[in-house]
């Protein structure tokens, strides 16, 4: 089964707890954890809701009506049918969540079908708890009904709001357990909130449970005093004060892990735009929600993926046309033509490509071109030139454009003699000549606007080209025109020597030379 590539987003783990596991945990450790977690919070929610209806009925009940019967009814029943609720509830509870879960312990691909029942896992569940306190809730209410008229609201009250709260707990406690499942449920995308799910619908729904009902039941006892003589005001008042307790204390915590629901999608985003603010395209975050906070995540997702994408093209484009060219274009657009500058060219050529193509094997010639090229990348690369050309065995660098640089002969110079030693030490099977001119260049975007290239034309590059021509029969094998020498630095200057005069091709005046001091 095809997995998102998560990583530990926070201290907490990618789900927003280690409760919850790490991201690419196995099948059997996801099914033992899920089934263990669910169960004992379940368990132990339930366990202590039934503790909660004996107290708030030892607190609401006068202590006349403590007979035998009503502590039968009561203490004991209570206790006795939510121990039986709750291994019904567990039973018919694990296997309806089994079978919605089964694909996520067969580790195969879940269908839509199987997206959409584990999504409406946590209402299922609930669903079934809500049902034993509603039996609850009629079968103690109906005792005091038959035994003390009296207690018959205090009795439905009690058991109903507990049972109202117990179950509103019981389902944020198990979408939280189901995260990780949800995570690879909706790895392909969130489908569009249904009725109900909603964060609003949520928000609401959970104030009202949390809140409303306590509150609700306020409302009623107050209505109940109004109308029943013998309700005392200190019965009265006994009675408001629980009731008023469970709305700060039960109320405050489903809001606070409603809250957490909320926000742990939200703090999972703002973790991976973090990550997208250190340079890791491409990141992603667990897409563990099914409501419209899913499809924030799944929307990083896809952002996070086009970023990288992006950041890829960009990255190739860059090494097709050379860094500072890409990133020149991308700050200025696309513009046919360019500007007059002065720049130094260098350009390498190997000697005897020919021959070598004729006696080596294509495999091997291809492999002693890249070491060359990467040697003559390296070393333009590290002096800021820009490698303009690779022309099969030769290659065309420009130092000064598209960057403007003052010290570009400086850094042609430098690079010229650095490459001349590398190509010596590391391709002693080939030969080569290094050319380097300076002069005033056109330098620009030439070609059609659906297809062009940046390059520079100028007597410069046709300097540079004739020179390496001569730099082959050359002992140093590196020759550079004496405009260059004198547009670069003082040091640069005392690294090379005047290695006399030439005519080059296509020129009527000699052309002054330098060599590199031996």
């Amino acid at each position: 089964m095809s997995l998102p590539r998560l990583g530990s987003l926070t201290r907490s783990g990618p789900y927003g707890s280690r409760l919850l596991g790490p991201a690419h945990q196995s099948t059997r450790a996801l099914r033992v954890r899920v089934q263990l977690l669910l169960t004992v919070l379940l368990v132990v929610t339930n366990v202590i809701g039934a503790g909660a209806v004996v107290s708030i009925l030892l607190l609401v009940r006068p202590r006349e009506a403590l007979d035998p019967d009503l502590v039968l009814s009561t203490f004991i029943a209570v206790p006795v049918y939510v121990v039986l609720a709750v291994v019904v509830g567990a039973t018919v509870g694990t296997r309806n969540a089994f079978d919605a879960l089964r694909w996520a312990y067969e580790d195969r691909e879940p269908t839509e079908t199987d997206r959409l029942r584990t999504l409406r896992v946590p209402r299922t569940l609930t669903a079934v708890q809500a049902g034993l306190w509603a039996v609850a809730t009629a079968l103690f209410s109906g005792l005091a009904l038959l035994l003390d008229p009296q207690l018959f609201t205090t009795e439905l009250l009690a058991v109903g709001i507990t049972g109202a709260l117990i179950c509103a707990i019981a389902y944020l406690v198990t979408e939280f357990v189901l995260r990780p499942v949800a995570a690879r449920a909706l790895v392909d995308g969130v489908p569009a909130p249904g009725r109900g799910s909603g964060v609003r619908r949520r928000m609401i729904g959970f104030w009202a449970i949390g809140s409303g009902v306590p509150a609700a039941g306020m409302v009623v006892v107050g209505i109940l005093a109004l109308a029943d003589d013998q309700l005392t005001l200190t019965r009265l008042a006994v009675v408001s004060l629980v009731l008023g307790t469970v709305v700060l204390v039960v109320g405050l915590f489903i809001t606070a892990l409603n809250a957490r629901a909320v926000v742990g999608p939200i703090s999972s985003v703002r973790h991976g735009l973090r990550r997208l603010e250190e340079g890791e395209f491409g990141a992603d975050i667990p897409v563990y929600d099914g409501t419209e906070l899913g499809l924030l995540q799944s929307g990083f997702n896809r952002v996070s993926a086009g970023l990288a994408e992006r950041e890829r093209i960009r990255d190739l484009f860059g090494r097709h046309v050379g860094q500072e060219v890409a990133e020149a274009a991308m700050a200025a657009g696309v513009e046919l033509g360019g500007e007059v500058r002065t720049v130094s060219v260098l350009f390498v050529d190997l000697k005897g490509s020919t021959a070598l193509a004729t006696e080596r094997p294509p495999g091997e010639v291809v492999e002693v071109l890249n070491r060359f090229c990467a040697v003559v990348v390296a070393e333009v690369d590290r002096c800021h030139g820009l490698v303009n050309k690779f022309m099969g065995d030769a290659v065309l660098a420009v130092f000064g454009a598209p960057v403007e640089r003052e010290d570009h002969a400086t850094d042609a110079l430098r690079a010229a003699r650095a490459m001349a030693d590398r190509l010596r030490a590391e391709l002693a099977e080939i030969d080569f000549g290094v050319g380097v001119a300076t002069g005033e260049a056109v330098a620009g975007n030439v070609g059609d606007r659906e297809r062009f290239e940046y390059t520079v034309i100028g007597d410069a590059v046709n300097s540079a080209a004739r020179l390496t021509e001569l730099a082959k029969d050359r002992p140093e094998r590196v020759v550079a025109t004496a405009a260059s020498h004198e547009a670069a630095s003082s040091d640069e200057q005392d690294c090379w020597v005047p290695g006399g005069e030439e005519t080059l091709r296509g020129r009527s005046e000699p052309t002054r030379l330098v060599v590199p001091r031996r």
